[in-house]
């Protein structure tokens, strides 16, 4: 009908609302500016997440974690990441790559995890190019030392993972350590244009000892290791790939991106009046970019869910992924944030330089945007390049 607006505004027959962070979106939105300015989340919203449920949604129940779907941890990223996107990077991280230490670290470390999820603590995975840990064993520990660059949250973390060599062990090791320690520094080496708060910073581990009972190897293929039945779990939920995920709820959280400025910008523009007193909301042009952009948004957030939808049942139904539904979900990552980017910049292109000087937050949402089509995991030149390959017939060569 003519003026009801909130027809399609949404697509709400795909995600849902959050419910374990809502009690804390104002506060987390309150502070994004000044977060943005100071590089650095602020402290009483750190704490006030530690102590949120949110922090163990993606542990399974033996570990002392909530067990959420894929679907339910995306729908509370997507909802923090428009309020402050560096606050939303660095819980992403954490849920993302504790799904990775749970599988790596296995059943016999399923306690020592336990202990992490239940008091709520925070886990970061430095391991970015420039990274470079070594070790050696000493009686009935490994002693690390160097540096691991790209530590998302870092200064926020209780915990990191660490993948490290030690002088005649042909396959990488990983460890989990406690940043705690008095041997560990962390540099605050980010100066990024976007999600300046993300505190991707470097590790420096000078001769930091952990019990040799909690390190493991480190395969290069390990998802393939993961998918045989015979290989113990702690839950079949870790047989996903890691970093699919981590793309998928990555595609997430742009969608939520993309809709806030979209609703903020078509919310703000209905009462501002263009050169030589035309009203903007009257302008044709405004109709054609901004129902573009809806479109392109809708079809992000349908694409992304569909996909963290198939995982979810094929979790419940305790179905072993293939390397095809890797591909299905990375690739589906990638295009929502594709299609989201074209629509951030339909909608700067709407808003015009006068729209950025009202001072609204969108220059901000841009800017943390870029980030995303930027990041390794959901990159289109590494999804593309490999699902060609297999579209062709071909092995895929991704090691990660």
């Amino acid at each position: 009908m003519p003026g009801d607006d909130h027809s399609f505004t949404t697509t709400g027959q795909v995600h849902g609302e959050a419910k374990y962070i809502a009690p804390l979106l104002g506060d987390i939105a309150a502070q994004a500016s000044e977060a943005d300015r100071t590089r650095s989340v602020a402290s009483g919203v750190i704490t006030s997440i530690k102590k949120n449920d949110i922090m163990r949604m993606s542990a399974s129940r033996e570990i002392s974690g909530l067990e959420e779907s894929i679907v339910t941890i995306a729908n509370e990223l997507r909802a923090i990441a428009p309020r402050c996107g560096s606050t939303a990077w660095c819980l992403w991280n954490h849920l993302c790559v504790f799904h990775h230490f749970a599988g790596i670290l296995g059943p016999a470390n399923a306690p020592f995890l336990a202990d992490i999820v239940s008091n709520r603590e925070w886990v970061c995975f430095p391991a970015g190019a420039s990274s470079e840990v070594t070790a050696v064993d000493d009686g009935g520990k490994t002693i690390l030392s160097g540096v691991a660059a790209f530590g998302s949250g870092g200064r926020y973390s209780d915990w990191a993972g660490v993948v490290f060599v030690k002088d005649g062990v042909k396959v990488p090791q990983f460890t989990l350590v406690d940043l705690r320690h008095q041997k560990v520094r962390i540099k605050e080496t980010w100066d990024g244009s976007a999600l300046r708060a993300s505190a991707t910073d470097h590790i420096y581990y000078d001769g930091v000892d952990v019990p040799r009972e909690r390190v493991v190897p480190s395969p290069a293929k390990y998802r393939a290791l993961y998918r045989r039945q015979d290989y113990p779990m702690i839950h079949h939920r870790y047989r996903e790939d890691w970093v699919a995920i981590s793309v998928m709820w990555l595609g997430a959280m742009a969608t939520g991106v993309a809709q806030a400025s979209l609703d903020d910008t078509a919310q703000n523009i209905r009462d501002r009046i263009a050169i030589f007193g035309t009203r903007m909301v009257e302008k044709p042009t405004i109709h054609v970019n901004l129902g573009r952009a809806r479109a392109l948004i809708n079809a992000a957030t349908d694409t992304v869910y569909a996909a963290m939808a198939e995982t979810d049942a094929r979790i419940a139904a305790r179905v072993v992924p293939t390397e095809g539904d890797y591909f299905r979900q990375t690739s589906a990552g990638m295009q929502a944030v594709l299609l989201c980017d074209e629509a951030m910049r339909l909608i700067l292109r709407v808003l015009g330089g006068n729209g950025l000087r009202e001072g609204t937050d969108f220059e901000r949402r841009y800017r943390d945007f870029q980030a995303m089509p930027l990041h390794i995991n959901g990159h289109v030149d590494r999804i593309t390049e490999q699902l060609g390959r297999i579209s062709l017939g071909l092995d895929s060569q991704n090691p990660f």
